[in-house]
């Protein structure tokens, strides 16, 4: 019996899965941290916190089976981040995290040198903020004494590899959200690098995700109770990873996670790019493909601002009976026509990514009568937040992807409710999958194909994961066929105001706010 390991350096813990070759997970656990917020807009981490967490999952992973079983091991983990090592190895400064914003000024300038056409070319998306390129720029312009002294510059599970290899490698997934990477031909764009007169000595070989770039050190192999020399495999960048842990490997099949954020990822068998790079055009962590993604910034965490503001009693109830406030309030929802006779909510709580790259757009409920209930007012949430999610599948539509199937997953996908609501939205046969443990499972089956277990990523997920649900699309369809383009009329006609009530904002914020006599 062969093991697999997959290893997930999340945001505030690291997760480590141990599973059969069969897919059978046989242990989970995640050792957690916290991260600093030192100043405004600002987010980092100590890598020496990865570290001590990834040691103690993996002993714990460990303490109930045979060690020499294990054929080897993948990272995944929280895309982004800048890590910065001088030529001993050493941590030159805390990384700076992928929900890190400072660096507005330096995504700016870098567009403007390079020219936002051949970004977005090149890279496949926008310069973004959370991206890692503008923040090495910012180390560059704010600490140069650290800039000065960068030998190398590493994704935080690349950081974890290294310690457990002493070799640097990442692979193309992860690198691909880094604006370093030429997205088309899978390798460093050494146009940017050129640009900036950054070494590509600096930034790590990049390989394929199931690769067996490195092996375990002697020295790691102590430390974690592993077999000195095993392979550990390239792996991916955390959406990547997990699109594999639940089966999105060939085109045509898409997945739609409703968590605080709603994810819709389209595997893509070539090279597609959004022109306005509304979409996120990533390397896959299936060798030689690629993905799109949309990310809308509110999708479960609407409903949940929903629920503790403006539904205590539910909230009351769940405390005083146990049932959960959401059930309660599905079952509300559930008694309300679809189209919500014509009231219809904007999910824009955190302003929106995709697609529509807004930081001033705003919550909205449109369409408010007389007639209209809590039942009315929480059926549009949900509805809001499927046509959120149905304007990136209308994009990648308008693209070539032809959704066969939506895999849907996250805590909004466990509401029957909400499931046939999608996939009437959808216009698409929607289904959910056993494997739920994320990228952390597709990471240990990434971990596989590089072993040698299965012959390819596409084999893993056939041998690993089934449907457990399918959704066909219902009486609604044509109902929220018409619903949907007056969703999608509103942010245009609302984005001035938006971008108005921002500045107004902005001058009360600042003491500007005067009354006239």
């Amino acid at each position: 019996m062969a093991y697999l390991i997959g290893i997930d350096v999340g945001t505030s813990s690291t997760k480590a899965i141990l599973i059969e070759q069969d897919g059978r997970v046989v242990k989970t656990v995640a050792p957690e941290y916290e991260f600093q917020t030192p100043k405004p807009l600002w987010a980092e981490s100590d890598p020496a916190d990865w570290w001590a967490a990834t040691i103690d999952a993996i002993k714990a992973l460990l303490e109930d089976i045979d060690a020499s079983q294990v054929a080897g091991l993948g990272l995944t983990g929280q895309m982004h981040g800048l890590v910065c090592l001088d030529k001993a190895g050493e941590v030159l400064r805390p990384c700076i995290m992928w929900n890190d914003q400072r660096t507005a000024a330096q995504c700016l300038e870098m567009t403007t040198r390079i020219g936002e056409d051949d970004v977005i070319s090149i890279t496949g998306n926008p310069i973004l903020p959370g991206f890692t390129a503008p923040k090495i720029r910012w180390v560059e312009e704010n600490e140069p004494e650290v800039f000065e002294r960068i030998d190398k510059v590493l994704l935080p599970k690349d950081y974890i590899r290294y310690k457990l290899s002493g070799e640097f490698f990442t692979d193309v997934s992860d690198a691909s959200g880094t604006s370093l990477l030429d997205v088309q031909q899978r390798r460093w764009a050494r146009y940017i690098l050129n640009e900036f007169k950054w070494p590509e000595s600096w930034l790590p070989e990049v390989t394929e995700s199931p690769v067996a770039s490195t092996r375990l050190s002697a020295s790691a192999a102590s430390l974690t109770g592993l077999r000195d020399g095993l392979p550990i495999i390239a792996g991916g960048g955390d959406q990547a990873a997990q699109a594999v842990g639940c089966g999105i490997v060939r085109e045509g099949v898409i997945s739609a996670t409703l968590g605080t954020s709603g994810v819709v990822f389209a595997h893509s068998d070539e090279y597609r790019v959004e022109p306005k790079g509304r979409l996120h055009a990533f390397c896959h962590a299936v060798p030689g493909k690629w993905h799109l993604m949309g990310v809308m910034l509110s999708a479960g965490g609407a409903y949940q601002w929903y629920r503790n503001q403006l539904c205590k009693d539910a909230v009351s109830s769940e405390k005083e009976t146990g049932t959960d406030a959401y059930e309660l309030l599905n079952e509300e929802a559930a008694k309300a026509p679809p189209g919500c006779e014509g009231l219809l909510f904007l999910p824009y709580l955190s302003g929106e990514r995709t697609p529509y790259p807004d930081p001033n757009a705003r919550g909205s409920f449109v369409g408010l009568s007389l007639r209209h209930t809590r039942a009315h007012m929480t059926r549009s949430v949900l509805e809001g937040v499927s046509f959120g999610l149905n304007d990136s599948l209308e994009l990648m539509r308008s693209m070539g992807i032809a959704p066969e199937n939506i895999v849907l997953s996250g805590g909004g996908a466990n509401s029957p409710l909400w499931r046939q609501m999608l996939a009437d939205v959808f216009d698409t046969n929607c289904s959910m999958v056993n494997a739920t443990e994320g990228a952390a499972y597709g990471a240990a089956l990434l971990a596989g194909v590089g072993a040698g277990v299965y012959p390819s990523v596409e084999e893993a997920c056939d041998r690993a994961i089934s449907t457990t649900l399918d959704v066909e699309p219902g009486d609604n369809v044509p109902c929220y066929a018409d619903f949907f383009p007056r969703y999608r009329n509103l942010y245009p006609a609302l984005r001035f105001e938006f971008e108005q009530m921002a500045d107004t904002l902005q001058a009360h914020a600042q003491g500007r706010w005067f009354t006239q006599d």
